[in-house]
């Protein structure tokens, strides 16, 4: 007899508790510029809150449709670009070609990502094939007899790459990577 009391009272327990509550997100900023998302009052974690739109299940910020894939090499400049000049590991890593990569490899690559997202970005460059050098500028050949210029017939450059020129920490010493293209599935991504 006490038992089905005891369920009874449980029952109606569990419909008069309110339902589930969730966590408000809150997006906060460090001291040193970090965006911190957590669920407590910024303060408590020594951040300033930071307003805006959060983004929501869709991937819409503000009216904005997140990047999904480049379906042209501009389009995968352009990202990769803004992806660089933000510092950010992640976007950079969010065009980066991922595909049959294993873990090991896989943190090997990111550490190496989060030092290129860390230096400060100077520009994105074409790399070509064919009879250019390293700079992309033609390459002239002679006649080893006469020693005239060897002219060739022009041909039209093939897209091979992206160069990313940057500088070390201290502002002045150059860095240079050279990311390979490469399409799949419709889109462009990067490679080292």
């Amino acid at each position: 007899m006490h038992r089905p009391a005891l369920l009874l009272l449980l029952l109606i327990t569990g419909l008069l508790a309110p339902g589930a509550v969730l966590a408000q997100v809150k997006r906060c900023t460090a001291a040193d510029g970090t965006l911190i998302y957590t669920d407590r009052k910024c303060d408590d974690i020594g951040a300033t809150e930071r307003l805006g739109a959060l983004p929501s299940a869709s991937g819409v910020v503000a009216g904005h449709a997140r990047n999904v894939c480049a379906r042209t090499v501009q389009d995968l400049v352009y990202s990769f670009s803004n992806a660089l000049q933000s510092g950010d590991a992640n976007q950079v890593a969010g065009v980066y070609d991922w595909a049959g990569m294993g873990t090991s490899n896989a943190y090997r690559v990111m550490t190496r990502l989060e030092a290129i997202a860390r230096r400060p970005l100077i520009d994105v460059q074409p790399m070509y094939s064919g009879d250019t050098n390293a700079y992309g500028d033609d390459i002239v050949t002679f006649d080893e007899t006469t020693g005239e210029v060897i002219t060739r017939a022009p041909r039209k450059p093939r897209l091979i790459g992206l160069r990313v020129e940057q500088t070390l920490a201290n502002g002045s010493t150059p860095s240079r990577t050279n990311f390979g293209l490469r399409q799949r599935m419709g889109c462009w991504w990067v490679r080292l």
